[in-house]
């Protein structure tokens, strides 16, 4: 890993009317990294991840990538600094197959001096693309022409991930990547999560699950009411730590 963090965040502060969401946020992640972000629900996690992804714009304080102040005005601004977000809605399309979930929105296409509907769609590249991102991450899936909405929910976060991959370059963020999912397809997201890894991404994941914060996380920073208010190496000897800042036990 590098000195300079590939994504930092100082004295992040966001309001919403007399709601104080943020309040003097800082943290910071590396390449090759992955950094667990924990807390209650309104500690002001989601809130900083729509910062950094650039939904909401912050009122005080730096993001910055690779040492490069950026302001996030819109997540085509995140995106194009190389940061990927993964909700827990997924934001898949039920009726469109791997490739065209991959590529939604970012269709590589034909003449470029043309307006985006009269292009022609590369689907051979789009294709060969999307195949060689899920084996390289070794995702098991259905036949590429399958439909989302007939895969499993592993099968579909599985996607959602491997599309953040695709086009980070930086950052991934996932939110509850876990969540409603059963043992195996929990495996298959973790498993995936730690190629990221080993690939080089800077990763940050949202989680209650602490089991698997303590699996994947190299560190862990806790939330509550908007503060940071610790920060930690995940071990089994200090989950209790961990969880009593979470819930507020140290006050």
């Amino acid at each position: 890993m590098t000195d300079t963090p590939t994504l930092a965040i100082t004295g992040a502060t966001k309001r919403f009317g007399a709601v104080l969401a943020l309040d003097d946020v800082s943290l910071h992640v590396r390449a090759g990294e992955i950094l667990a972000l924990l807390g209650d629900n309104g500690a002001g996690k989601s809130t900083l991840i729509k910062c950094i992804s650039g939904v909401h714009r912050l009122d005080a304080g730096t993001i910055e990538v690779d040492g490069e102040p950026l302001t996030m005005t819109s997540p085509a601004v995140a995106r194009d600094a190389g940061i990927e977000t993964v909700y827990q809605d997924l934001a898949l399309f039920d009726n469109l197959d791997t490739t065209a979930n991959f590529f939604v929105g970012r269709e590589e296409a034909v003449p470029r001096w043309l307006p985006r509907g009269l292009r022609w769609m590369k689907q051979k590249q789009m294709t060969a693309h999307s195949t060689d991102l899920v084996g390289r991450l070794k995702i098991n899936l259905p036949q590429r022409s399958a439909q989302v909405g007939m895969m499993s929910g592993g099968q579909r976060q599985a996607i959602a991930v491997a599309r953040s991959a695709a086009f980070a370059s930086r950052v991934v963020i996932l939110d509850e990547p876990t969540a409603a999912l059963g043992l195996r397809e929990s495996r298959q997201v973790l498993d995936l999560i730690l190629r990221l890894r080993d690939e080089g991404c800077a990763v940050i994941v949202i989680s209650h699950a602490m089991d698997h914060v303590m699996e994947l996380a190299d560190r862990a920073v806790v939330m509550r009411r908007g503060r940071v208010v610790g920060e930690e190496v995940p071990t089994p000897a200090n989950r209790a730590r961990l969880v009593s800042l979470i819930v507020g036990g140290d006050d």
